[in-house]
């Protein structure tokens, strides 16, 4: 071990609760192009929500979203084209980044390849003018945290890609003063193998240093196990905010239904009709009186909460299995239930320990119960 990373490693890490967070709050709207006309030109599309002090929040979504804007527009590298934010109730809507003293991390590094790791944690707070030897125990502080102590004497330029990310997030979290933390992506280039353990480290970081944490993924798995609160984002605007359990039980928007969860849930048309409902051609007892009388609307429920029922049982439909996968923990079942315009495929997560049935055989399954959900126009209904 070098002279360098040795002294490094000796420095004691010291834990403070900090002071200084942001509650941010947003009311905008953005776009792009001048005079926006319809939702298409908006990748923004009017939202108000809050950002709690110290609380870490995943912006998830698919590319395109709009939640890079979103982060950029909280960062300040982009202004929203209509309304603003405040930190604090301070209105920050005009201010840069540095009068913001908000810290991001990008989907690549964004480091110095002739400094070392130390030097590369440091150069945030010594630009910054802190104490010599306050700069010493915290950079000592975050790179126990991302285990780094061994590796700060070293030059950024000869780590893997992997290395120099861990540098740049550490970069990020450094400094004790900033207002929040914004990640964009920030384990695009890190190993598979090794994401799970990023995650876990800044899950940690957050429950130790109580910074507030907006992260940006397009991955459900990073958003629900790294997130206190995640923001379900599509086509510019946020259509459901949430814990990972709220998301999962009672997703708010059809988009939420299907986007989380592997495989998603399975949606069926159904129509209310004479105090029961039609459901893939089959008359059931409506669970709440009000359904009956909706019209069209659609039936939600997550193929976990799918099951094989006795033939002819209330609250489910028949179906031909159509395709029968072993995942290892679990078989999924794939049925086709319902004939022409009702048609549809209906997937069901069983036990190994039951009894697993054979493609082209008949089933029924329960599809109304405790967890069934239901839309009208994609929304949730109580």
């Amino acid at each position: 071990m070098s002279v360098a990373s040795y002294w490094w490693r000796r420095q004691k890490p010291i834990r403070r609760v900090r002071t200084d967070m942001a509650r941010i709050e947003l009311d905008l709207a953005h776009a792009y192009a001048p005079n926006p006309q319809r939702d298409e030109d908006y990748a923004l599309l009017p939202l108000k929500m809050t950002f709690e002090d110290g609380g870490a929040y995943a912006l998830l979504g698919p590319s395109g979203c709009g939640k890079t804007t979103l982060l950029n527009i909280v960062s300040g590298l982009v202004t929203p084209s209509q309304g603003g934010l405040s930190f604090d109730g301070r209105d920050v809507t005009r201010l840069s980044p540095q009068q913001r003293n908000i810290a991001q991390v990008f989907q690549f590094p964004v480091i110095y390849d002739t400094m070392t790791v130390a030097e590369n944690l440091a150069f945030p707070l010594r630009n910054r003018g802190v104490p010599a030897d306050r700069v010493k125990q915290r950079v000592g502080q975050v790179a126990e945290m991302l285990d780094m102590s061994g590796q700060l004497g070293m030059r950024a330029a000869g780590l893997a890609a992997d290395a120099k990310q861990k540098i740049s997030l550490g970069r990020g979290l450094v400094r004790e003063d900033v207002s929040a933390v914004l990640f964009d992506e920030p384990l695009t280039v890190i190993d598979p193998h090794l994401k799970w353990q990023l995650r876990r480290k800044l899950k940690q970081i957050h429950h130790e240093l109580k910074l507030t944490l907006i992260y940006v993924t397009h991955d459900q798995v990073e958003a629900l196990t790294f997130a206190q609160q995640v923001v379900v984002m599509t086509r510019g605007r946020a259509v459901q905010i949430g814990t990972a359990s709220e998301l999962f039980e009672r997703p708010s928007h059809t988009f939420v239904g299907n986007f989380i969860g592997s495989p998603g849930m399975n949606f069926l048309a159904a129509r209310g009709a004479a105090g029961d409902i039609e459901v893939a051609g089959r008359m059931l007892a409506a669970p709440k009186a009000a359904l009956s009388s909706l019209g069209n609307f659609t039936l939600g429920i997550r193929p976990e909460y799918v099951r094989i029922a006795p033939p002819s049982e209330a609250g489910a439909v028949p179906g031909m299995v159509t395709q029968a996968q072993d995942i290892g923990t679990y078989w999924l079942i794939t049925a086709r239930v319902g004939s022409g315009a009702s048609e549809s495929l209906l997937r069901a997560r069983l036990s190994p320990e039951q009894s697993i049935p054979h493609v082209g055989e008949t089933v029924w399954l329960s599809v109304v119960g405790a967890h069934t959900c239901y839309y009208v126009n994609e929304e949730l209904i109580a």
